[in-house]
């Protein structure tokens, strides 16, 4: 058994798009329209045939409820590795990414949390 799939609900695939290529650095794996939403589908520029992040639209009203509450407590939808924290960090940073936690020690950890624009926090991680 693998994982080739994930996903992250997003508000708006497009601005999604946009934020996962354009700020964070992922590329475009698939794009496939389904009527009014599309299976669009990123990958890290360093594993282009490692696991798909699906950008999911946000179709189900009780999911909404769920996802802003998550974000309203400041709990991260999900996590992304990287191996320089601080470097990412100050990358972000001067793209005008938001964070609601700075490069943190925890246990053999260091995190971060940033907004991802459409409706997520999403977590760096760097093991040390």
């Amino acid at each position: 058994m693998k994982i080739k799939v994930t996903s992250v609900p997003v508000d708006d695939q497009d601005k999604a798009l946009k934020f996962y290529t354009e700020i964070l650095g992922f590329v475009k794996k698939t794009e496939i329209p389904l009527g009014e939403h599309k299976w669009l589908t990123v990958v890290s520029n360093e594993e282009r045939d490692g696991v798909e992040l699906l950008l999911e639209p946000m179709g189900f009203p009780p999911a909404k409820v769920y996802q802003k509450q998550l974000f309203d407590v400041g709990i991260h939808w999900t996590a992304f590795y990287v191996d320089d924290i601080d470097k990412e960090y100050n990358r972000l940073k001067s793209l005008g990414v938001v964070f609601s936690m700075e490069p943190t020690q925890m246990g053999p950890s260091r995190l971060a949390v940033f907004s991802d624009t459409c409706g997520n926090n999403i977590q760096l991680v760097q093991i040390l």
